[in-house]
């Protein structure tokens, strides 16, 4: 598929000639760092050497003064709590998190995972009949609720209290509970806004220490979770986002807690974990118990205590993860020949697709994999007690939500943001809402949007490429939304003998300029370029940096993500 590269622009070439002296670096490093929003001294300090005493103060947190002392009155009054989270990675990893804090200093706790099928995403009216039932007076709520008005106010006249530690943008209203901490909610001065849901469950237990003399070290042990939720939920991975990734991976790599080791061995991969590893290695296992099954065992694994029952829960998490897989690649081939054989379906500018066998705990997914393939917003239907459930997806620049609500009176409901969302609709609207969906799209998407956009931080030659260089592009890591590996360009390249494939899709070479160093590359998914790249012609790059291991061996590899010949 064409794709356009973009070379990111600093128009602040005085800041970056400043920022390059007073590191004595390279100005092509400098122009990074400005990029990344790092532009002194002082800054460049902060970005390469985080340290937890960067953490903000919790209590700068809007309400977290009210949510301390609800707690701290439920444990003098002897109430039980229950201790509710979303069935995601984030949900699951800050109920793990909070349960595993306070079961340490107090008995009357449970934990609570919704349904996804019965029950859905966020605050139900079963768990809270579930609280009320068994006696619960507070609940705190991770990674949801702070749109559940009604809920809260349902939950109120049942004796329920809530603490809601969200970290989604708030509607309208802010429900009536005991404490809301969201950074994002109006009038709440907090310095960081990014959090993922257990980094604010992370804040919650911050501040519980902070206030009962509780030593830091007992908080920081569950960095591996925040870590992993931060990955997984894909938030921003920067200022206190950055702090807590760093210092989780390390937990993850050095100590993990039982749970994540127990996952680390079931996954099988060796060597350090980097935040993709943990997005692409221990996300998708984490999540497959609730896609699959049930959440619980999640949590169930990451509160485990001992190695025995944590390799059990991991032994079953991994069975459903390839139960996830198998049920992925078969709805995928589905897909993929249903737009293939449709000439209209192929020709369109979104993509709906629905066959009513399809396992909905996937279809997110699917609807992913589809987005990547073609390219175009995308949803992927199926049934779902009664009704259609979707999922969507969509590309860089469109707004996906937008198109969603110019379908509302199709839908029964939706939700999400601007790059992926759920939906549900009666079965007998699939076709009003395909041809809607389809026509708002084509009507509103800028041609450009349909084009994949590889954007390029910078661009050098392999000369500037040595050690140094390399060694103060590792020192970014790690790498997330806000701070992605860098992308580089290098012009008028070409191959150092001949490539070869591995695997029948992938193109391995050897790159060479003039003068300059040669490079081992790989460029996934692309050998369909062998023929041209063998031909002797010179052609640009545009690569990832990487440190390739074998046998103990460590050289430095461009990971190509995209080739062009000249015209």
């Amino acid at each position: 598929m064409q794709k356009r590269w973009t070379i990111k622009e600093t128009n602040d070439k005085a800041t970056v000639a400043n920022l390059a002296a007073a590191l004595s670096i390279e100005p092509t490093l400098a122009d990074i760092l400005v990029q990344r929003g790092v532009n002194t001294f002082d800054e460049a300090r902060y970005f390469f050497r985080p340290v937890l005493e960067h953490l903000h103060d919790p209590f700068l947190m809007r309400d977290m003064e009210l949510a301390i002392a609800r707690i701290d009155q439920a444990i003098a009054r002897q109430e039980r709590i229950l201790i509710y989270g979303d069935y995601d990675v984030d949900g699951t990893t800050a109920v793990a998190l909070v349960y595993s804090f306070f079961s340490k200093r107090y008995n009357h706790l449970e934990y609570y995972i919704p349904d996804r099928y019965l029950e859905g995403y966020g605050i139900s009216t079963k768990g809270i009949d579930y609280a009320a039932a068994n006696g619960f007076s507070l609940i705190i709520a991770l990674d949801c609720g702070i749109k559940s008005v009604d809920k809260i106010a349902y939950a109120n006249t049942l004796g329920v209290d809530f603490i809601i530690c969200d970290h989604h943008l708030a509607g309208e209203e802010i429900p009536a509970a005991a404490a809301v901490l969201d950074p994002k909610r109006p009038g709440c001065e907090y310095p960081y806004k990014e959090l993922s849901g257990c980094g604010i469950g992370f804040k919650l237990i911050q501040a519980y220490a902070q206030a009962h003399d509780i030593p830091f070290e007992e908080v920081t042990e569950y960095l591996d979770l925040v870590a992993i939720s931060v990955a997984c939920d894909i938030v921003h991975i920067n200022g206190e986002n950055r702090v807590l990734a760093y210092y989780g991976l390390q937990k993850i790599n050095n100590n993990p807690c039982v749970g994540v080791r127990a996952l680390m061995g079931v996954a099988g991969r060796s060597g350090a974990y980097t935040i993709t590893d943990v997005v692409f290695q221990l996300g998708p296992r984490i999540n497959a118990a609730g896609r699959i099954d049930d959440a619980k065992h999640a949590v169930e694994l990451l509160i485990a205590c001992h190695d025995d029952d944590a390799q059990t829960m991991g032994t079953l998490i991994n069975l459903k993860n390839l139960e996830r897989k198998e049920h992925d690649t078969n709805i995928t081939g589905d897909a993929l020949s249903m737009i293939d054989n449709d000439a209209i379906l192929i020709n369109r500018k979104s993509t709906v697709v629905f066959n009513e066998g399809w396992h909905k705990g996937v279809i997110g997914i699917v609807a992913s994999r589809l987005t990547e393939k073609y390219y175009r917003p995308t949803v992927v239907l199926t049934r779902s007690n009664g009704h259609v459930a979707g999922s969507a997806r969509s590309v860089r620049g469109y707004d996906l939500y937008e198109a969603l609500c110019g379908c509302a009176d199709l839908l029964i409901q939706f939700g999400g943001h601007k790059y992926a969302a759920g939906l549900t609709l009666e079965p007998e609207n699939i076709e009003a809402f395909t041809e809607r969906f389809e026509q708002i799209v084509s009507s509103t998407i800028a041609p450009e949007l349909l084009i994949p956009e590889i954007l390029i931080d910078a661009e050098v030659d392999f000369k500037q490429i040595d050690a140094k260089f390399f060694r103060i592009l590792q020192q970014l890591a790690p790498f997330g939304p806000e701070n992605m590996s860098p992308t580089l360009l290098t012009r008028n390249v070409k191959v150092r003998g001949a490539a070869s494939l591995v695997g029948q899709h992938h193109l391995k070479m050897v790159l060479e300029q003039p003068d300059a160093p040669v490079f081992e590359a790989i460029a996934f998914g692309q050998g369909e370029m062998l023929d041209q790249v063998n031909s002797g012609q010179l052609f640009d790059v545009c690569y990832h940096i990487e440190e390739n291991v074998w046998r103990d061996k460590r050289t430095v590899q461009l990971n190509i993500k995209g080739i062009r010949f000249s015209e």
